[in-house]
């Protein structure tokens, strides 16, 4: 399965970006996202602004350092975890996010998805950070 490791700095405390990116309740700073779905504590559903819905299920959660889930739809299966560390200037993210897709044909095109939706969340993120 394709994986995809970015590290980025954002020069805010960890307790402010944590707060973002686990607040489910606000997530209008999402520029892909029409609505997010909370089904439960460890249970949640995204849905695109086209419609299309992913389950996420949190399997960790370490306030202010470590959160992370797996990831299911129809075409596609995998898991995403954030470190979170405290930097010189602010905070330090680490993501991880590997992804298989469902259907063979979708295979060639698996990696550079998840490169391109990795960057739209983390630049999603640093205009919400930066406001």
């Amino acid at each position: 399965m394709p994986t995809s490791k970015v590290t980025v700095h954002f020069p805010c405390p960890v307790e402010r970006v944590w707060q973002v990116v686990t607040d489910l309740s606000h997530t209008t700073w999402r520029s892909d996202l029409a609505r997010v779905e909370v089904l439960g504590k460890t249970h949640f559903v995204e849905h695109t602004k086209s419609g299309y819905a992913t389950n996420f299920t949190v399997t960790a959660c370490e306030p202010f350092r470590r959160w992370a889930f797996t990831i299911e739809n129809g075409n596609m299966s995998g898991s995403w975890e954030g470190i979170f560390e405290a930097a010189e200037g602010g905070t330090r993210l680490h993501c991880t996010e590997t992804v298989g897709a469902k259907h063979w044909w979708m295979r060639p095109f698996v990696h550079g998805y998840l490169r391109r939706k990795q960057k739209l969340y983390l630049d999603d993120l640093r205009k919400e950070l930066l406001k």
